[in-house]
């Protein structure tokens, strides 16, 4: 890290290739386009949920701890918004309808392993929330056009109403990251875990990729 590169952008610079990557997945690609069926995004959906599950009972556990506590925020929680996607998407008996693929079991095993430690914490929190608050935004606006969604389940995971302003949020968090005070060791562990939540992510992606034949539409 140089004299004036912050712990928030060495992080952003260090993961920007393996956030290119998820990005560039056979199923994202077909999603932004317009391609993917209603099916198809409500696959993502349900595998998301999964994830999201793991991930804030992580951040309940460490609720009180002085590392991570600055990183558990009430307002990003997307547990109670997927819920109502996917009874929007399969409908009242969703739970009985979804299931986990084998890389999103592996990512959820995941996030358990690193629950009691706090930097794993942050590594995968960074990687799901900015991106929510991010990118996340613009596939809100795709999915809305492409599935007509009458109100706002169906895309009420990239909903933020209790934070009125997503890039000052987005501002702070970055200084809550270079607030953290962490020697090189610990700056390059959590960098790694970082890069390995991304390729968790992708993994994921891909393997709804798979099914892309029968997800695309004309």
């Amino acid at each position: 890290m140089t004299a004036t590169e912050t712990f928030a952008d060495q992080l952003k610079n260090a993961t920007w290739n393996d956030h290119e990557e998820a990005e560039r997945t056979a199923y994202l690609d077909a999603l932004m386009g317009g391609r993917v069926s209603r099916e198809g995004y409500a696959d993502m959906v349900a595998q998301h949920y999964y994830a999201y599950v793991a991930l804030e009972a992580a951040g309940r556990a460490l609720a009180d701890d002085p590392v991570a506590s600055p990183f558990v925020s009430r307002e990003l929680e997307r547990v109670p918004s997927l819920e109502v996607d996917l009874e929007e998407l399969y409908g009242t008996n969703w739970r009985d309808e979804i299931t986990p693929s084998k890389p999103t079991l592996t990512y959820v095993a995941r996030i358990n392993q690193i629950a009691d430690w706090p930097g794993g914490f942050i590594a995968h929190h960074y990687t799901r929330y900015l991106g929510d608050l991010s990118g996340g935004q613009v596939i809100r606006k795709l999915v809305e056009r492409a599935y007509n969604f009458e109100t706002s389940a169906g895309v009420a995971f990239y909903l933020f109403p209790d934070i009125p302003d997503l890039k000052e949020f987005k501002v702070d968090y970055r200084n809550r990251l270079n607030s953290l005070n962490l020697d090189e060791v610990q700056a390059k562990r959590v960098i790694a875990e970082t890069a390995l939540a991304y390729q968790l992510n992708t993994e994921v992606l891909v393997e709804i990729g798979k099914r892309l034949p029968e997800y695309l539409v004309a």
